[in-house]
């Protein structure tokens, strides 16, 4: 077992649930600005660094201990917050390459590649963020907590994961001046053959990424 397990498992939880709420809103608050579009040439890096941090807090959640809740059931938050406009907004960024292909269990055999977008996952992530975020605001940490946690495992981290990798991607392509084919239609909407997502998993929706991500 790693010292950084053997730390986590030794924090007070607390302190913990406030670190890891610290590093939520801050990813929050940034994919919001950078959702605004005043610069959109950077959002991919800038997308790129902010879930690249917010997997940390993932980690650091994967590596604690395990959270039960205090209740057998989840207190009412009332109305979930709004994500669509999230949602709009980076799908009109993103649209050349919003979509790309995925394979979410890689110790599942013969899994194949399945499309998603950028923008759906963003906005997916945020909507489970501030779901736990809720919880902790009105003083309920080990709620906010197993929700975070158990969410973790179940959606958010594997969904920030596939975007982590997908924008690594293009940051990649770009930085080595390799344009990818178009995805030919490729969309989440699609019912596509096995066949036919293998063979296009990996590409993106536009032949030349452009200066996307360039300064």
């Amino acid at each position: 077992m790693s010292d950084a397990t053997l730390h986590a498992l030794g924090l007070d939880p607390d302190d913990f649930a406030a670190s890891i709420a610290d590093q939520i809103e801050s990813f929050i608050v940034a994919v919001t600005e950078v959702a605004k579009g005043e610069d959109p040439d950077s959002a991919v890096p800038f997308l790129l660094l902010e879930v690249s941090q917010l997997l940390l807090a993932g980690g650091r959640l994967g590596a604690y201990q395990d959270v039960l809740p205090d209740e057998r059931y989840e207190p009412d938050l009332g109305p979930e917050p709004d994500v669509d406009d999230l949602r709009e907004r980076f799908a009109v960024m993103l649209e050349p390459v919003d979509v790309y292909s995925e394979v979410f269990d890689p110790y599942e055999p013969r899994k194949a590649p399945v499309p998603h977008r950028i923008s759906d996952d963003l906005a997916d992530v945020v909507a489970d963020l501030r779901h736990g975020l809720i919880h902790h605001q009105a003083g309920r940490v080990t709620e906010a907590l197993w929700w975070w946690q158990f969410s973790y495992f179940t959606n958010w981290g594997p969904t920030a994961s596939a975007t982590l990798r997908a924008l690594q991607s293009l940051i990649a392509h770009v930085r080595l001046d390799q344009p990818l084919a178009a995805l030919d239609g490729l969309d989440t909407d699609e019912d596509l053959a096995e066949d036919e997502l293998a063979e296009q998993a990996g590409q993106v929706m536009a032949e030349e990424l452009g200066g996307l991500g360039r300064r």
